[in-house]
């Protein structure tokens, strides 16, 4: 029996809170075949924005992994969604997208990444290891540090 993405959460010590809503005219999660993309998660704790500003300025680069990875815990709650919490669904994490909102001259967003990553082979083992991008912008919704997109392949249900 395979155990599901919440436990295995669970077992890392960390919580998979419930998939958040769309904020504006999208979804969280197109599927098409055995391809998932998840539309960008930020930061959250108990369904609320978490780590608001930009690394660089009013947060360090430890605040910006934890950002990272609560982001990716938001990844892995639409991952739940669309699998019925089925970790043996994932059949890999293909790419993951970073974003981090810093100054000019903060350049650690690949560090900062990494909160993101290190999650998903924590949960997916091997088939959590990805392609990825990591990105300094200006500023992202909500005031949020770090938001993460992902592209997930399913195996067949």
């Amino acid at each position: 029996m395979t155990i599901a993405i919440s436990a295995r959460v669970a077992e890392l010590g960390l919580t998979l809170e419930s998939a958040a809503a769309p904020a504006a005219n999208y979804v969280s999660f197109v599927q098409d075949g055995k391809l998932v993309h998840i539309s960008g998660q930020i930061s959250r704790k108990g369904g609320q924005p978490a780590y608001l500003g930009r690394l660089g300025d009013n947060l360090t680069e430890e605040e910006g992994i934890e950002a990272a990875r609560l982001s990716a815990l938001g990844i892995l709650s639409q991952i739940a969604a669309a699998t019925g919490d089925r970790r043996d669904r994932v059949a890999r994490v293909l790419r993951l997208g970073v974003f981090v909102a810093s100054t000019p001259d903060f350049n650690r967003q690949s560090a900062v990444a990494d909160g993101a990553s290190d999650l998903m082979v924590q949960v997916f083992g091997d088939a959590g290891r990805h392609a990825r991008s990591a990105v300094g912008v200006a500023s992202l919704p909500s005031g949020a540090a770090v938001e993460v997109e992902a592209v997930i392949s399913l195996t067949q249900a």
